[in-house]
C-alpha cells in the first residue's frame, strides 16, 4: 500500500501513514513479535505498594479506599498523595515574567490510585474492580474541583517501562494542574470554532462519520464506541467515546461511569491478547474545570496507546508521526478471530 498524509480533525495535525516504513515485513499480525517484551515483576516484599511497605511510605495515609465500609486493612483499592510529586502542594501560582520568558511556580497536585492486585492490570480486574477504579478517578476528581486554584486535572496509567512505569505494581495517577495544557487548548479551540461554524461537535461528527464507514471500529455497544482513529498517530491507537455527547468526566453517572470502565477492559484485555501483552499508556481527556460553560461544545473521551514507535529526528523536528500501520488494517486485526 502507498503512504498517506492524514490530517486529525480534533488534534490539528498531520499523520503520516507508511507501511512501507518497516520494509514491508512488519504486518499488523506480526506486530506482536517486536511489541513484545519481558516485563519482570518486582519482589513483593520490596514493592513499595504492597501492605505493610504502603503504612511505611510517605504516600500514606489515603484520601480514601474502596470498600469504604470495610476497615483499610480489607482495601481493594487506595487513593493516595504520590511520595514523590511532580508538583509541589496547591498554592498560589502567579505567572512571572523574566525577560521574554514567562515562569510560574510548579504548584498542583499529584496523586496515585492503587489496586491491591501486585499482578492485574487493568486489562487483568475482575469487572467489579475495574469499575472501582474510575468511581476512584472521579471521586478524587470531583474533589481537586473544588479547588479553584486548579484549572485541569489530567488522569493516566503508565503501564510498563516503555510506557514510563518506574513500578511494576499496576497503579494510576491524577495530576491537578494550575494551567490548561497547550495541547488540551489546540483541541478546545478546534471544537468551538467547528461548533461555531457547523452548530455541532466535531467528535459527534467523527462518530457518526466512523459508524457509518465501520473500517477502524474495534467495539461498539449501544452506549459506547472504541475505533482506531483515521489519523492514528500510533500503530492500535484506539479511542473510547460516549456516543452521547458528554463535554465532563467529572459529570458522568455512575452507571455510564462502570460501562466506560467496563469498555476499557475489554479493549485492554484484547490488545493484550493480539498483540502479546504490549507496555501502553491510557489517558482522560475531559474539559477543563476553570469556565465550564464555555466548554459544553467539547466530548470527554479516553486514549488506549500501545508503545511501539520512537519518535526520532524526523518526528521530533516536524512533529508530523510516523505510523507504519493503516488504521484500517489495525482495526480488522484488533478484531478478527
Amino acid at each position: 500500500m502507498n503512504s498517506e498524509l492524514r490530517y486529525h480533525q480534533t488534534l490539528g495535525e498531520w499523520v503520516l501513514i507508511a507501511p512501507r516504513r518497516q520494509d514491508g515485513k512488519k504486518k499488523p499480525n506480526e506486530f506482536k513479535k517486536y511489541l513484545s517484551i519481558e516485563r519482570k515483576p518486582s519482589p513483593l516484599k520490596t514493592c513499595p505498594f504492597e501492605d505493610e511497605n504502603l503504612k511505611r511510605s510517605g504516600n500514606f495515609p489515603p484520601y480514601f479506599w474502596f470498600p469504604e465500609t470495610k476497615p483499610l486493612e480489607k482495601w481493594s483499592l487506595q487513593v493516595l498523595p504520590n511520595k514523590f510529586p511532580a508538583l509541589e502542594k496547591i498554592s498560589d501560582c502567579r505567572i512571572e515574567k523574566r525577560g521574554i520568558y514567562f515562569v510560574a511556580r510548579g504548584v498542583g497536585s499529584h496523586d496515585l490510585v492503587i489496586t491491591r492486585n501486585h499482578f492485574h492490570s487493568f486489562g487483568d480486574l475482575k469487572n467489579q474492580e475495574a469499575e472501582e477504579v474510575f468511581l476512584a478517578f472521579q471521586k478524587r476528581f470531583r474533589q481537586l474541583a473544588l479547588n479553584k486554584k486548579i484549572a485541569y486535572i489530567s488522569i493516566f496509567c503508565n503501564w510498563g517501562p516503555q510506557a514510563g512505569a518506574s513500578i511494576f505494581h499496576p497503579h494510576y495517577q491524577i495530576i491537578g494542574l494550575p494551567v490548561i495544557p497547550h495541547s488540551v487548548s489546540r483541541s478546545l479551540l478546534i471544537s468551538k470554532d467547528y461548533f461555531r461554524k457547523n452548530k455541532r461537535c466535531i467528535h459527534c461528527d467523527v462518530l457518526k462519520e466512523e459508524m457509518k464507514e465501520k473500517k477502524r471500529i474495534v467495539y461498539e455497544n449501544k452506549n459506547y464506541l472504541a475505533f482506531v482513529p483515521f489519523a492514528s498517530k500510533e500503530p492500535f491507537w484506539v479511542s473510547v467515546f460516549p456516543k452521547k455527547h458528554q463535554p465532563f468526566f467529572e459529570d458522568l453517572s455512575q452507571k455510564d461511569l462502570k460501562e466506560a470502565a467496563l469498555v476499557v477492559k475489554k479493549i485492554l484485555a484484547l490488545i493484550k491478547r493480539k498483540l502479546n501483552d504490549p507496555d501502553y499508556n491510557f489517558f482522560i481527556h475531559t474539559a477543563p474545570l476553570i469556565e465550564k460553560k464555555k466548554h459544553t461544545h467539547y466530548h470527554w473521551h479516553l486514549e488506549i496507546v500501545p508503545k511501539s514507535n520512537i519518535s526520532a529526528g524526523f518526528e521530533l523536528g516536524t512533529g508530523i508521526e510516523i505510523n507504519p500501520v493503516f488504521p484500517e488494517e489495525a482495526a480488522r486485526f484488533l478484531k478478527s478471530k
